[in-house]
Order: structure tokens, then C-alpha cells, then sequence
């Protein structure tokens, strides 16, 4: 059975008990009972859905059900070391998980990689289609780094496959001539289409002749011969626009295409000419303009000269560059730039130095101010608390996760039109015990549960809930629920 039909089969009662399993407060003892229990939506609520005590890791690990332990293989909540014991699982499908990493979060946060020396067993092991994307998702930075010159052959040669056009030259001469074969092999394999997409004529030969991403693949990025770049202009010239191969003659005449989209791709290119970048400037449509605003060759002075519009948007998440390395001088001017797209970029950089981060926290554009709240650890908590007042985008709940985010004198919103904001009362650790009551019968869904599972909730309130139909998980799930209490629901387990 898949997750998702394991959750639609489960019973009332096996989901108050999988509520149980995701209790903080819950003893070991009281898990290690659920999970020996029969109940395979109790298992993954407890195996893939919270963070593990040890001993529960210890017992998951060794749990004769591969199902199960291929839930704790795609838990994100649970500790790398924990993850990283299932590497020689004898179950095929429980390492494939593990190598395709856990499931996402509800914000897409990234997954904590893992130890160096189980990605190495992983490539060193592993049947070549379970190492891929899943398995570069959970190496660390340093690793990723360092694989071109790494001892294990396995990991230099995965290096060939999917980083060479980022290699230096120096080290693709090594990897080409390596003494293990089947990295001289993938190297000179990844050498051979590297120089055919610089020789046109080799581009020519392997181009596709129907629309496909091998054709868009080489359109985009491989040197084009006059005639197989005449050919590509009337259906694809929004490819070749941004090609560093098309020739400026080319360019010039695609700076003044009927589509906006390829004008739009052409204001994108480096080293776009001067007068070209004043074409576009005042071109019609505003979506050029916008695009040519952040030309890295403007100056500020050219940029505030644009009339462009930065659209509102609703994707204000955590961004997550793992390898990035800014320039802080880039970094500086992005954020003190005129333009709020280059503040945006600025904003998206955890590591933003103090000086710049009190500059942005009072940034008159409101994506700004909620990027910096998104991914700067040093976010003021006033600036957390109206970013969320303000923003009410998809992301807009991942910012009280935040580390600044504040908890105290939250009471005030348990009567807000807003539910989202309604929630934010649930988050203080001193509601009032009769407002937590109230919000249990709040009309909507995400209040009531999180007013269920609030600490500060009456244990006679919590009691009846775990009677009802709908809130009983969250009830079960309440840290001051008594233990006696879940000692007795736990017996349901069998």
C-alpha cells in the first residue's frame, strides 16, 4: 500500500493512535509499544512524521517489517546518524529510499545531509539508477566539492558524470587520465560531448530534428553553425536568444523580435551591447523593461531611469544555494541597490552581514522584508511577526518557524477574521486555558487542530476530544496529555 492509502484505510482508532505516535511528550516505553503494534498508519506516524528518540531509532532499525524501516528512510525530521544506519538495509527498496532522501517539508526547507562516509557507501554500493538527484540532495557541501579528487573511484566518476562543464581544466586532465578505467572512461565520455557542443559541426550532426530537450539542450548552449542557427530562428528563437554562440548581428536583429519573450531572453545576455540595452530600456512591453532593470552592466543611475513594475509575488519561500559562494562586494551593491529585485537577491543570503540586514528589515518593498525574514537567522522579531501579518503567500507559515520568531503576547490574535492569524494565539505558551477551549471549536479545520494539541488546553477538554472524530489525533497528540492516559491507548495497539 502507498502512504497515502495506508492513511485513507486507517480506523479511528489506529488514528488517534498514530496521533499518539507523534506526541513530544510521550515516553519511550509507550512508543516502542506502537511501534510493535499491528498497525501499519501507527508505524509511519511514528517512523516517518516526528522526531525520534534513540532507543525508538534503535528498535525501527531493527524492526523485521521493511515498510517500516523504509519510513524512518524518508523521515526529514530524523537525525542523519539515525537515517544513515538503514545504508546495507537488506531490503532493496528500503536503500532505494534512503537514497532518494526524505520526503519534503510543508516549506521545502532542505533536508540535512548525510555523514560523507554513507553518501561514499551509497555511490560505492548501490546500483547506478539509485544514485542520482536524491543522493547529491544529501551530500554535503564539502563532499560535493571534493569528489573530482576523492580516493573511491565510484566518486570520482560519478564527478565526470554529472559536474564536468564546472571542473577546472586541470582537473579534467587528471580525471581523463585517472588509473581506475571506469573513471578514465566516464571522463573521457563526458570530455567527448563536452567539445561536441563546441564544434558546430558536431552540434549540426547530433542536433535533433523534432522538438525535444536534447534539441533545446544544444540550442541553448552549443556552438551553432550559421545554417543550423537560420534554421532554429523562426520556432526557436527564444532558445537561441540567450546562446553566447549567436552571433551579434543575430542578436540585434532578435532585440527587435515581434515576441516579448525573446526580447525578454535577449536582456538577459552578458555584455549586451550599449545600444541595445538603451532599445529595451524603453521597450513596450514592461516585462523587457523588468528584465533589462538588472543587467549586471547598468549602473544605478541607468537602472532608476527604466520605468519598470516589480510585480508582487507570492513566493517568498526559504531559498536553499548550499554550494553558492556570493561576492560580497555583489552582495553589497545588490543590497544597496535602488532596484528591489537586486535587494530580493541580497535578501535570499543567509550569511548577510548585520549592517545590511538592519538596512533590509526596513525595506520599503514587502518582498524584501519577507525574504530576509524567510532565510537570515538574525531576522528581528517584530520584522518576523509583520512579515507575517503582511504576507500571505504560500510560504507564509514557514515564518513562524523561524528562529526570531516571537512567541509571547500572541494571545491577541485569537480573534482575528484571519485563521491564519487566529493560529498564531496557539503559538504563545501562556494562552489562557478558555481561549484554548474556544479555539477547539473554531470553524476552521487548522485552528481546532492546533488548539487540540495546545498544551495550555484543559485536560477535561482534551479528554472529550479524544472521543471525537475529528480531533481525536491532535488530542492524542497533546503534550500534557497523562501518561496514564496514553499508557491505556497504547494497549489498543495489541
Amino acid at each position: 500500500m502507498t502512504p497515502e492509502e495506508i492513511e485513507q484505510a486507517a480506523t479511528p482508532a489506529e488514528r488517534r493512535l498514530a496521533g499518539l505516535a507523534l506526541n513530544p511528550a510521550a515516553p519511550d516505553d509507550v512508543l516502542l509499544r506502537l511501534l510493535a503494534g499491528g498497525s501499519a498508519a501507527v508505524r509511519m506516524a511514528l517512523c516517518r512524521d516526528r522526531a525520534l528518540p534513540d532507543s525508538v531509532a534503535d528498535a525501527v532499525v531493527d524492526h523485521p517489517d521493511p515498510y517500516t524501516r523504509s519510513f524512518l528512510a524518508r523521515n526529514p525530521h530524523a537525525g542523519p546518524e539515525q537515517r544513515a544506519r538503514l545504508v546495507d538495509d537488506p531490503a532493496w527498496f528500503v536503500r532505494a529510499h534512503l537514497a532518494e532522501g526524505p520526503r519534503p517539508d510543508d516549506d521545502g526547507c532542505p533536508v540535512r545531509p548525510l555523514p560523507d562516509r554513507t553518501v561514499v557507501r551509497i555511490i560505492e554500493t548501490y546500483d547506478d539508477d539509485l544514485v542520482g538527484t536524491g543522493v547529491l540532495r544529501q551530500m554535503s557541501t564539502g563532499l560535493r566539492r571534493t569528489m573530482a579528487t576523492h580516493p573511491v573511484a565510484r566518486v570520482r566518476r560519478m564527478a565526470c558524470g554529472g559536474f564536468w562543464e564546472w571542473l577546472t581544466p586541470g582537473v579534467r586532465t587528471a580525471l581523463l587520465a585517472d588509473p581506475d578505467p571506469g573513471v578514465r572512461e566516464s571522463a573521457a565520455r563526458s570530455h567527448q560531448l563536452h567539445e561536441r557542443r563546441r564544434d558546430p559541426d558536431a552540434v549540426r550532426e547530433d542536433l535533433p530534428g523534432h522538438h525535444c530537450h536534447a534539441r533545446t539542450g544544444l540550442l541553448m548552449y552549443g556552438a551553432l553553425a550559421p545554417d543550423v542557427l537560420a534554421a532554429a530562428l523562426p520556432d526557436d528563437a527564444w532558445t537561441v536568444a540567450g546562446n553566447t554562440s549567436t552571433p551579434a548581428g543575430t542578436v540585434a536583429v532578435l532585440a527587435g523580435h515581434a515576441d516579448p519573450e525573446v526580447r525578454i531572453r535577449v536582456a538577459g545576455r552578458p555584455g549586451l551591447p550599449p545600444a541595445q540595452r538603451r532599445a529595451l530600456a524603453v521597450d513596450p512591453d514592461p516585462g523587457v523593461r523588468l528584465a533589462l532593470s538588472v543587467h549586471p552592466d547598468l549602473t544605478e543611475a541607468e537602472r532608476a531611469a527604466i520605468h519598470y513594475v516589480v510585480p508582487e509575488d507570492d513566493a517568498y519561500g526559504h531559498c536553499w544555494y548550499p554550494d553558492a559562494v556570493p561576492d560580497p562586494d555583489q552582495l553589497r551593491r545588490d543590497a544597496l541597490s535602488t532596484h528591489p529585485l537586486l535587494r530580493r537577491r541580497a535578501a535570499r543570503d543567509p550569511g548577510l552581514p548585520g549592517d545590511l540586514v538592519a538596512a533590509l528589515a526596513d525595506d520599503p518593498d514587502p518582498g524584501v522584508r519577507v525574504l530576509l525574514c524567510q532565510n537570515h537567522p538574525d531576522a528581528p522579531a517584530a520584522l518576523l511577526l509583520r512579515s507575517f501579518l503582511e504576507y500571505t503567500g504560500r510560504h507564509r507559515w514557514h515564518l513562524t518557524r523561524r528562529p526570531g520568531f516571537p512567541r509571547d503576547g500572541l494571545s491577541r490574535f485569537a480573534d482575528d477574521e484571519d485563521p491564519a492569524v487566529r493560529r498564531l494565539a496557539l503559538l504563545g505558551p501562556r494562552l489562557a486555558p478558555e481561549t484554548a477551549d474556544r479555539l477547539t471549536r473554531d470553524p476552521d479545520p487548522l485552528v481546532r487542530a492546533d488548539a487540540a494539541r495546545h498544551p495550555r488546553l484543559p485536560r477535561a477538554r482534551i479528554a472529550a476530544l479524544l472521543d471525537d472524530a475529528e480531533l481525536a489525533p491532535r488530542a492524542a497528540a497533546n503534550p500534557v496529555l497523562p501518561v496514564a492516559t496514553m499508557n491505556a491507548l497504547a494497549a489498543e495497539a495489541g
